[in-house]
């Protein structure tokens, strides 16, 4: 339903017309007689259309034209630029029916098929049955549509331009046309070039104390109010708008066409904004570099290369957000806090500081750099980017907002439920009591101690690991595991891509991983398709192995004295067939022990990983085995014998 409220026509088209003249150079000689006139006219319109005029055209067309159409003509019969590339509206002489005079309507129809919906046939008919409103343009048509008709009698009006590369726009009424050229105009000319005078009028000095005033707003926390004022001084080209709103947008999760709108590569904020610019360039791995810069328009040679810097500390993981004062500090606690999976805590703790932060100067609403941090980046959720922004900040003073609900469940059940795509099916874990994660690496591996790998995600870490790797092996079981802690008292390694299970093979790390401590080590793959459904649990204290099971092969293995709690035969009865034991055995475990699996962290965040030592042993005598092995090879010349196959050795068992 179109707005019904009663519209100043003369008034609207006075403010446009003498803000047009305004903008204008007052010695443009490239400026033809017709416009020159109208800027010493100070007008855009024509005379009005008397009601004898708007009767003999709707006589002419055979039909009575829509209501904001005939009270714009009332006032002025036509108008010169409407927006920037209609340079001539049509008024009572010369509005006629389009006929697809422009073959349009063919080109569509060509297009549509049996599944083609109603947007679709409308957008091919309006060539042939809507009334043409341009007289002189810039390739673009604007027809109003008679079939397109709402509850007031307002008729649609579609634009088109060739050299847009879009299906047509749609307004609700000719009323609703006009206001949005009125505005392209003013986007047009908001940035004045070489020898054009200031725009500046009373439409832009309200606008401009709006946003002012919305970007205060946006600080005590009334971000939805302040997004408002800013979209509509945006749709207007204010400077400032788009950089203020794009920073709302950014922290409410969106990332398309999100800029800054030139803000970023200003030195006061590049700290901040930079980053985000970057990092999103960086996740398209299709993305030529050369892009980068469309972004950064207007952005100098210095600018440029610090981005290009940040974009290779980007690819190799070592960027590292910072920032000044208490707000700084709490966000180095974040990151330790992030990076060994307490992503609530971490979260906590940046929101309880963000009252502390400053802006780096006034075009600077909120804390955003962080986003773009490998660790701290993945605690943003939509949910939480709401409460930053609801939270006062930069010395304005508002009501505080209640916190988000944390993102990881408590305990380990979280590991049954079926994720997006149902690919976790099979995983493995190892928990340690009273030792940091990163003494994990020292328990699960032999040899010298190995340093953990930078945070990434599971998706890159395992894509790095498999980089440059040129030898496979059926028996050799290393595990790409990513540590954390696991509650109180207790760090995790997980897998969730492991190997088939091998029980007969199977080497459980929790003997080596408990000296002079307690290991718990769980092996799921109750869900397994083809596979064998199957299970192990084992328990190590101070390097021996105080119990066990495993379930495979509708059988259970059991050693050692198994809590009652514990006792398989609870799980799987006298079928054993495994169906629905999962979520009780990670309970029964989760309550055990009081330990607990990061969900987010491990799902979403990124996280330190290592590979540890085989979980499996060698293979025994009579044992078959595979091993691959990789090799580059030149190409062969023509004419040249392959070389000989080597001999069969004791690997190829």
């Amino acid at each position: 339903m179109t707005d019904t409220t009663a519209f100043d026509w003369r008034s609207f088209l006075l403010r446009w017309s003498e803000e047009w003249a305004d903008s204008l150079a007052a010695d443009d000689e490239t400026r033809s007689e017709d416009d020159e006139a109208a800027r010493r006219a100070r007008q855009l319109g024509f005379p009005p259309a008397s009601e004898g005029r708007i009767a003999a055209m709707e006589a002419r067309l055979g039909r009575r034209m829509p209501p904001s159409y005939r009270e714009f003509l009332e006032v002025s019969d036509g108008w010169r630029h409407a927006g920037g590339f209609v340079w001539l509206l049509a008024g009572t002489e010369d509005a006629r029916w389009h006929n697809d005079e422009s073959g349009l309507g063919a080109m569509y129809e060509e297009y549509l098929d049996e599944d083609a919906g109603p947007e679709e046939r409308r957008e091919a008919d309006v060539w042939r049955r809507g009334l043409q409103l341009d007289v002189e343009s810039d390739a673009t048509y604007v027809l109003m549509d008679p079939d397109d008709v709402d509850e007031d009698g307002e008729w649609a009006v579609y634009t088109w331009a060739s050299w847009r590369a879009a299906p047509p726009e749609r307004y609700a009424s000719f009323r609703t046309f006009m206001r949005d050229m009125y505005r392209e105009f003013h986007r047009l000319r908001a940035n004045p070039g070489d020898g054009e005078p200031a725009f500046v009028n009373d439409t832009t000095r309200r606008l401009d104390a709006q946003v002012e005033e919305a970007r205060l707003e946006a600080l005590r926390g009334g971000w939805e109010q302040a997004w408002q004022a800013l979209d509509e001084a945006k749709e207007y080209g204010r400077p400032r708008a788009a950089g203020l709103r794009d920073q709302i947008r950014r922290l409410l999760g969106e990332t398309y066409l999100v800029s800054f709108e030139g803000v970023a590569a200003d030195p006061r904020y590049a700290s901040e904004l930079l980053p985000l610019v970057v990092a999103e360039h960086a996740a398209h791995s299709y993305r030529d570099d050369s892009t980068l810069t469309f972004n950064l328009r207007g952005a100098d040679e210095e600018s440029v290369s610090v981005a290009r810097a940040l974009l290779d500390r980007m690819r190799s993981g070592t960027y590292r957000y910072t920032a000044a004062g208490p707000f700084g500090e709490a966000v180095e606690r974040a990151r330790e806090l992030a990076r060994w999976g307490d992503t609530d805590e971490a979260w906590r703790t940046l929101i309880d500081a963000v009252p502390l932060w400053e802006p780096l100067g006034p075009d600077h609403l909120a804390p955003l750099g962080w986003v773009a941090d490998p660790v701290l980046g993945p605690l943003l959720t939509p949910e939480r980017g709401r409460e930053l922004l609801s939270t006062p900040r930069g010395g304005q003073t508002g009501e505080a907002p209640g916190p988000t609900a944390g993102l990881e469940p408590d305990g380990l059940t979280w590991l049954a439920e079926p994720d997006p795509g149902n690919n976790r099916t099979s995983y493995r874990f190892v928990l340690v009591e009273g030792v940091g994660p990163e003494e994990l690496p020292g328990r699960l591996t032999d040899g010298d101690a190995i340093a953990l790998n930078a945070p990434m995600t599971s998706w890159d870490a395992h894509r790095d690991s498999l980089r440059g790797k040129r030898e496979f092996s059926s028996y050799d079981d290393r595990a790409l595991m990513a540590v954390g802690r696991a509650g109180t008292g207790w760090s995790f390694a997980f897998d969730g891509h492991p190997a088939p299970f091998d029980r007969r093979r199977l080497v459980s790390p929790a003997a080596g991983a408990s000296a002079g401590t307690r290991a718990v080590v769980v092996w799921s793959d109750l869900r397994a398709g083809h596979r064998e459904r199957c299970f192990h649990l084992s328990v190590a204290r101070d390097g021996v192995e105080q119990y066990a099971f495993t379930y495979a092969d509708g059988e259970i293995e059991q050693s050692g004295e198994i809590p009652r709690t514990l006792d398989p035969n609870l799980f799987f009865g006298e079928r054993a067939d495994g169906s629905g034991a999962e979520r009780s055995l990670l309970e029964a475990v989760e309550g055990e022990f009081g330990v607990r699996l990061p969900r987010h962290a491990i799902v979403n965040g990124r996280l330190h990983t290592f590979v540890t030592r085989s979980w499996t042993r060698p293979p025994g005598d009579g044992e078959g085995y595979m091993v691959l092995r990789f090799h580059d090879t030149a190409p062969m010349s023509a004419g040249v014998e392959p070389a000989p196959a080597p001999e069969e050795g004791p690997e190829s068992r």
